[in-house]
């Protein structure tokens, strides 16, 4: 059974942030070529909210469920680490990338990219992504390399 699960929060740790990883090319494509935009904002928002979040969700109960499964302490330096990690990412992608996306969204159908407010909506959407996606690489690590335990 653990083997299964192990199974399952890998492949959601891959779906997660490879979908995660896309981002930026449907970003920079978007801004290479206007008229499809709004396309990809909506095309990123689609993956976020229908794939990549549901399968950080998921790699949160297999987390759990391995930790029970193997008899792990709760204390140990990566588990703690990567469960911190995992609830101010969560925090900051749903307070934070998540309204900027939906306000590039909002600006680019009401008034174009050309508007002052998209630049700003999409420096802030930048910002969160970028972090959010160095927290989820630095919890990967943690997975691999296991500091203070093993």
């Amino acid at each position: 059974m653990y083997l299964a699960i192990l199974f399952v929060h890998v492949l959601s740790a891959i779906i997660a942030l490879g979908y995660n990883a896309t981002y930026a090319v449907w970003l920079a494509r978007g801004s290479m070529q206007r008229e499809h935009l709004l396309f990809a904002l909506r095309g990123i928002q689609f993956m976020d909210n229908r794939v990549a979040n549901p399968a950080y969700g998921l790699l949160l109960l297999t987390g759990i469920a391995m930790v029970v499964i193997s008899g792990r302490s709760w204390h140990q330096l990566w588990i703690e680490l990567a469960l911190a990690l995992w609830f101010l990412l969560a925090i900051l992608g749903f307070a934070g990338y998540t309204p900027a996306l939906k306000r590039q969204i909002q600006i680019v159908e009401t008034s174009g990219p050309d508007d002052p407010a998209y630049a700003a909506a999409n420096a802030r959407q930048t910002m969160f992504g970028i972090i959010t996606s160095v927290m989820a690489v630095v919890i990967v690590a943690l997975m691999v390399f296991r500091p203070g335990g093993a």
